[in-house]
């Protein structure tokens, strides 16, 4: 088998930043977007329609998972695999069976959801008075999984840029109808504003899917069942995987549900969106960019190090200084993004921030497992997670009430850290290069430090040291992403400030 090899140093580290910008700006602009999405549902439903939200969803992601079979995730290595062995007719063949499947599961999942609304809706709030609205999210499974078959494509053949104008879209369009529909009918359009979102999600997706020049080939229904069975066999462990993740978060939503009520939902699920907003951006670009550049050389273990330690030290320098902002200003962000009624959630966001930090870490050493295609190792290792996830949950909130949940998030990555380098090291001989212990160094203690101030100190005592830590990390990340690149790539003022500071 003949290796693909992976551009210079300096060229990796230019390439994982310019994918990281172009998803990372369509992210910001994202981030604008639900400034003013979050605000309007605040104001107009407070925390008991922001709870309600946060469940419906929930509800919507689990029906996501179980009816898309994974195929979406499967369907991104198979693309990748084929474009990187420069295989058109196998391109060709994955995305027809990917369109074709996704359509199928779509109809299927939602049909399913429609069917179980009655029980689904007992279970998750103890009355049969949300069925109508569980009936509503069959619409938005189907148009959630179409869209994941076209955005699949795209992402194997490693569209970013295609990607970022998506996501755009689909923030600018799901912004433009939610809106109207919750001020016009209040609660009542919870359930429909999530149709709505994920039916004009799917308009951008299908229309940049349609700009690839894939004509679909002639394929017999045994060739047709090859590639089914291809996206099968490896969807099944992606699937187990989501259903676990979102099954995992559907329970924690249960368990602060039935503690504190439909109030204490909406602040959990207004401190875990604003936990994963920054983060989110780098996490995205790494699924994004990094997964399918990593599946064309897992083979070579050498070169799977280092592509993931060159990814995980992006990662890190762009994320913590942000982070620990979000740290330091957290009630200040829960009021712009809320408002004063969710201070309460101010605690929960912070220690979900800490997990966020543990995960940024953590993830580029997980898409080695995904890259080797290990199943067994992936599924074992997301049952484990979710266990210990939703076990921590049910102990710290039932003693410690709703800041218990994002404790528990914290402690899940403090011990899938651990486990998850423990098992690629073992898999490819993985080492942390020296800069990113040095990075780990200096981030992790920082966040913990300003934490541990404002549980300790007076509010403007913790304020300054928060500060000081946000002035310190970011001119070091900042020092340390100019000395990665090219000096062509930094623009001249930069680079004579670094100079001078030296």
């Amino acid at each position: 088998m003949t290796l693909r090899m992976i551009p210079p140093s300096d060229q990796t580290y230019t390439q994982i930043l310019k994918s990281t910008m172009l998803m990372g700006g369509s992210s910001l602009i994202n981030v604008a977007l639900s400034i003013i999405r979050n605000k309007a549902l605040a104001v107009l439903l407070g925390p008991e329609g922001v709870g309600l939200l946060g469940l419906y969803g929930a509800i919507l992601d689990i029906a996501q998972a179980i009816a898309g079979l994974g195929v979406s995730s499967s369907g991104v290595r198979r693309v990748a695999e084929a474009a990187g062995a420069g295989d058109d007719e196998k391109i060709a063949r994955s995305a027809t069976a990917l369109r074709r499947i996704s359509l199928v599961l779509g109809l299927l999942g939602g049909l399913l959801l429609a069917a179980l609304a009655f029980p689904v809706s007992k279970f998750t709030f103890g009355d049969y008075q949300h069925s109508g609205g569980i009936v509503l999210l069959s619409l938005a499974v189907f148009f959630r999984l179409v869209a994941a078959g076209q955005a699949a494509l795209i992402q194997g053949l490693r569209g970013i840029a295609n990607l970022a104008r998506i996501n755009v879209l689909s923030g600018l369009f799901g912004t433009i109808v939610s809106i109207p529909l919750i001020y016009l009918f209040g609660e009542k359009a919870i359930a429909p504003s999530l149709v709505a979102i994920a039916a004009v999600s799917l308009l951008p997706t299908w229309w940049y899917s349609k700009q690839i020049s894939t004509q679909p080939p002639a394929m017999s229904a045994r060739q047709f069942g090859r590639e089914a069975t291809a996206l099968f066999r490896l969807g099944v462990a992606f699937m187990a995987s989501g259903l676990l993740t979102f099954g995992a978060a559907y329970a924690i939503r249960i368990i602060v549900l039935n503690e504190g009520g439909v109030v204490a939902a909406g602040l959990y699920q207004a401190a875990w969106a604003l936990g994963g907003l920054y983060a989110g951006f780098i996490l995205q670009a790494m699924g994004t960019d990094f997964y399918p550049r990593l599946t064309a050389i897992a083979n070579n273990n050498a070169e799977c190090n280092r592509l993931v330690n060159e990814q995980a030290e992006i990662s890190i320098l762009l994320a913590g200084p942000g982070l620990i902002a979000t740290l330091t200003l957290a009630p200040l962000v829960m009021s712009l993004f809320y408002s004063a009624q969710f201070h309460g959630a101010v605690d929960l966001l912070r220690w979900i921030c800490l997990g966020m930090m543990l995960r940024i870490v953590a993830w580029p050493m997980g898409f080695i497992v995904l890259a080797k295609g290990a199943q067994t190792i992936f599924f074992w290792t997301e049952v484990a997670a979710t266990l210990v996830h939703v076990g921590l949950a049910w102990l710290f909130v039932s003693k410690l009430g709703t800041p218990g949940a994002g404790m528990a998030f914290f402690g899940l990555y403090v011990w899938h850290s651990i486990l998850i380098y423990v098992i690629v090291r073992r898999l490819t001989g993985f080492r942390w290069s020296p800069a990113n212990r040095r990075h780990a160094l200096l981030f992790l203690p920082a966040s913990g430090l300003v934490v541990s101030a404002f549980f300790l100190l007076p509010e403007w005592s913790a304020m300054v040291i928060g500060c000081l830590a946000v002035v310190v990390t970011g001119l070091y990340s900042l020092r340390m992403l100019v000395d990665l690149l090219p000096p062509e790539s930094v623009p001249a003022i930069v680079r004579g400030w670094i100079v001078k500071s030296a």
